[in-house]
């Protein structure tokens, strides 16, 4: 089957890719097979391949929000590379391969307000997307007008409504086979420079908390939303930690004295509770467990359910 997909244009194979090089924890075990596809022919056939000879397969995209099991992954892992960044008007459009610092940085310099927030977070235009990142109030659904997916079968498109956006979700999320190939993004024109001073500022927060050399993956459970709290848990909540109808989840953390604990190499930082990250040797083992006795904390103390932000290869544990 290797020489099937050794024959396909565009496409890099890679056997027993080791994938603790592709994601910032720098663990997990390798995978059978790595497959870069370049453009979406290359996708398609690959995809197509794998599933006809019955191969376990799963896409990732730049590796920032992700924890590898120690095994790795019995099958193929496949990434969608292309990278382009075009622009007409104020409006982009971006490839899921694409750094999203680079697409950060390129409408910042055409003077297009819409990502200048966004500065600093690491990871793909796809990731992005599927994920719905955002920072400081923001997020990026609020200027995709349209995605090109491939479904499995062919290449489809979403307006904005049907990507059924919500806080750090999508359709895309719930639809595994779904692979988001680009996005097109309304901006709106600006000052160059007053964009790139509000993000050098935001760069700067940002390096301090999460600096780049870090092996982490930014905050790992996301925050939770007031509303859909319990009375029992809304009634311990100080007004001065509710942020634009959110709750971060690290007040619940620094309650069950998250900050400093570890388990072999990974460590909690002392100075964020939502923050994990791998002090050199750690292992997913050790990185899953500190998250389920996190998670078993919160759970005991506020009754609440702690969501991780990140994805697991292979599918989320259950605990």
């Amino acid at each position: 089957m290797l020489f099937r997909l050794l024959a396909i244009p565009n496409l890099r194979v890679f056997v027993n890719a080791p994938l603790a090089r592709y994601n910032r924890f720098e663990i997990g075990g390798p995978a059978r097979a790595l497959l870069d596809a370049a453009d979406e022919t290359a996708l398609a056939q690959a995809w197509r391949t794998l599933r006809d000879y019955g191969w376990p397969h799963q896409v990732i995209g730049g590796g920032t929000n992700l924890i590898v099991d120690d095994a790795g992954f019995p099958g193929a892992v496949l990434r969608y590379t292309e990278n382009s960044i075009r622009f007409e008007g104020t409006t982009v459009e971006a490839g899921a391969g694409a750094v999203l610092q680079d697409l950060v940085d390129a409408t910042i310099d055409r003077g297009l307000r819409g990502l200048e927030t966004m500065t600093g977070i690491p990871g793909w235009v796809g990731g992005a997307v599927y994920g719905n990142a955002g920072a400081y109030g923001h997020s990026i659904e609020e200027r995709v007008a349209r995605v090109r997916f491939f479904d499995g079968e062919s290449v489809r498109e979403f307006g904005r409504v049907q990507c059924r956006f919500a806080y750090r979700d999508s359709a895309f999320k719930h639809c595994k086979n779904w692979i988001i190939l680009s996005v097109t993004l309304q901006m709106e024109a600006a000052d160059p420079a007053a964009l790139r001073s509000l993000a050098n500022g935001i760069l700067k927060i940002r390096n301090e908390k999460y600096p780049p050399s870090m092996r982490c993956a930014g905050s790992i459970f996301k925050n939770l939303l007031l509303a859909e709290l319990p009375e029992s848990a809304r009634a311990r909540i100080p007004a001065q930690v509710i942020r634009e109808g959110k709750v971060p989840a690290a007040f619940f953390l620094e309650q069950v004295g998250a900050k400093g604990r570890s388990n072999g190499a990974i460590r909690v930082a002392d100075y964020h509770a939502n923050l994990i990250y791998n002090s050199g040797g750690g292992s997913a083992r050790e990185l899953k467990n500190l998250i389920f006795e996190l998670k078993a904390r919160v759970r005991e103390q506020f009754g609440l359910e702690l969501e991780e932000e990140v994805q697991y290869i292979p599918a989320a544990p259950q605990r």
